[in-house]
């Protein structure tokens, strides 16, 4: 019943996850969502969160548990909470304001952002999903508090662009869809509280999901 419930164990899921986790990353990065985000925060969120919290999830779940899962192979360098711990440096670098101007106004820094955010990405899905938790159940348990840790800071980040009263950037013009640059930034974070917050919550529910059904406990790693 356990292999069941593992996605990395059913055939053919594997491959099914890493074409999407591509597709996903194709569609962010080469379709229109690099150029609206020029002019957009709300597009511009849209291609992190389909970065961080779509194509890195569905990459990571292809190769965990395969002969080129890097988790396993260097568990050390995989650690659930330094993960997170670079995730966070990562997203919310990017989002001050110096940072976030030179990746919504040049193109070189546009691709060293997002880069970066699937870089942290892969490696915060890889530390919680990838590896041996079968025979150490103490990754799944970092696992967990990594992912929930990163859904609080997004969440957190998400609220503080949601309630803002006033710009946080420099763009000063309309946002998308006709809305003003202060009504596109709150969607901007919107789509943070439902999008980042969401996706990492619901991947550290399945790892205490997965524990519980194994009756597993263990040092956090």
């Amino acid at each position: 019943m356990n292999a069941v419930l593992q996605p990395e164990a059913l055939p053919g899921v594997r491959a099914w996850t890493l074409s999407l986790g591509a597709l996903v990353l194709a569609g962010a990065w080469a379709g229109p969502l690099p150029g609206y985000a020029q002019g957009s925060f709300s597009a511009h969120m849209t291609m992190h969160l389909l970065v961080v919290a779509a194509a890195a999830p569905l990459l990571a779940l292809g190769v965990a548990g395969s002969r080129w899962d890097p988790a396993a192979r260097r568990p050390a360098l995989f650690a659930p909470l330094p993960a997170a711990a670079v995730e966070l440096v990562v997203i919310w670098g990017w989002h001050a304001p110096l940072l976030h101007q030179a990746a919504r106004t040049d193109a070189a820094a546009l691709v060293l952002e997002q880069g970066s955010f699937l870089v942290a990405g892969l490696l915060v899905w890889l530390s919680a999903f990838g590896g041996d938790r079968r025979r150490h159940p103490g990754r799944a348990a970092a696992g967990i508090v990594g992912l929930l840790v990163t859904s609080m800071h997004m969440t957190l980040l998400g609220a503080l662009l949601t309630l803002s009263p006033r710009l946080l950037y420099g763009h000063d013009h309309g946002g998308a869809f006709g809305l003003t640059a202060l009504e596109d930034l709150q969607l901007g974070g919107v789509l943070m509280l439902l999008g980042g917050g969401l996706a990492y919550l619901v991947g550290g529910l399945y790892l205490l999901a997965e524990l519980l059904r194994r009756g597993g406990g263990g040092r956090v790693l």
